[in-house]
């Protein structure tokens, strides 16, 4: 369980919203380049056609994953 946020004091939001944007971004970086990683690998489930459902399952995650990203920017760039 996260510990809780301790609060800000005067002058402390700026340099707090600056970290947490700088978080918010690293983290929508990592989970994009996850899901080109999962997609390659759909890819290449993608022409078996004994893996099709392995294909179909990590194209779901895949975009499960983009979802995820563009959630990350947005509430990045509503910190701005």
């Amino acid at each position: 369980m996260p510990s809780p946020r301790p609060a800000r004091g005067f002058g402390e939001t700026a340099d707090v919203t600056s970290s947490e944007q700088a978080e918010l971004s690293a983290l929508a970086t990592a989970i994009g380049e996850l899901g080109e990683r999962v997609a390659a690998m759909a890819e290449r489930f993608e022409t078996d056609d004994d893996r099709t459902e392995v294909a179909t399952a990590l194209f779901e995650a895949e975009r499960s994953l983009r979802m995820g990203e563009r959630h990350l920017e947005r509430a990045e760039r509503a910190l701005r």
